[in-house]
């Protein structure tokens, strides 16, 4: 029996004195997600014990925890990949990002936490960040339209129907975003989901599906702006491109071959764009197309 304690309190102490030499902390780049939405986490771990460290090299060298704040279970999917050998001088910070999402499911609005605890092989010992909170929120359906997904298929095999849909949703209470989505037709099975950017509340954006399945969005922005951006059926942007008002406000326009494309408006180059553009002392001042 004392062998047994003497082996409890060992261990203990040996997790203390790896916490507070180590120490780990996770950070968000905002404090609000739509379900399905990418969960970027920045583990922080900084090192304060006068040795140098050898980190990643095992699978489970940093493992996360996420848990609800109102009781109900978040089921893991499975484990985020976090390979990746590096060494960690004392009095230095290393920074580790992992997309949660797909490892923990999160479907209901709630408040929920993350924690994340960082094994120290060199004395069998683990550190643990305090816990960091975020919500997940709802979004508005705004809009939304069922399309084929254009792909070679197989004879006698219907194609495959994929849903987009435009949410909006009022981030920390001041501020609304159009978000971008992608499912199958049930909206059981969420490809991809992302914030388009900031909205303005008198102002509906425009959506159209080209002949290719390809999305087109248009939104107010600000006052006298918009933005326009060209999705594919997989989520990703294609174009993204900047609009001022002038004589005209900028708006989609079909032609008869199902090519949509901006009409009225002046377009500006951004350091956003897709493709990027290079931007001169000319190319930066609003432009009619």
């Amino acid at each position: 029996m004392e062998k047994i304690f003497s082996l409890v309190t060992l261990t203990i102490a040996s997790l203390q004195i790896a916490s507070a030499q180590v120490r780990v902390e996770v950070t968000l780049g905002q404090e609000q997600f739509l379900p399905g939405e990418a969960l970027p986490a920045a583990v922080r771990v900084t090192n304060r014990s006068g040795q140098t460290l050898h980190l990643g090299g095992q699978a489970d060298w940093l493992t996360f925890s996420v848990e609800s704040r109102d009781g109900h279970i978040v089921i893991k999917n499975g484990d985020a990949p976090v390979l990746g050998e590096f060494t960690l001088d004392s009095s230095k910070v290393a920074t580790k990002v992992v997309d949660l999402s797909p490892y923990f499911a999160l479907p209901r609005p709630g408040r929920y936490t993350i924690t994340a605890t960082a094994r120290i092989k060199e004395w069998d010992g683990q550190a643990t960040s305090p816990p960091k909170t975020f919500d997940i929120i709802d979004g508005v359906k705004l809009w939304s339209q069922e399309f084929g997904v254009p792909a070679a298929r197989a004879a006698n095999q219907p194609p495959e129907v994929r849903r987009y849909a435009l949410l909006q949703a009022n981030y920390l209470r001041s501020q609304l975003r159009l978000y971008f989505r992608v499912t199958d037709a049930a909206e059981g099975k969420v490809f991809k989901v992302f914030p388009l950017g900031p909205m303005v509340s008198f102002g509906q954006p425009e959506a159209e599906v080209d002949g290719l399945g390809l999305l087109h969005v248009l939104h107010q922005n600000g006052p006298h702006t918009s933005n326009y951006n060209v999705l594919s059926p997989d989520g990703e942007i294609l174009v993204r491109q900047t609009y001022d008002y002038a004589s005209v406000r900028p708006r989609l326009q079909p032609d008869k071959d199902g090519k949509i494309a901006v009409a009225g408006g002046a377009r500006r180059a951004s350091g956003d764009d897709l493709p990027a553009t290079k931007r001169t002392d000319d190319e930066s001042k609003p432009t009619k197309p």
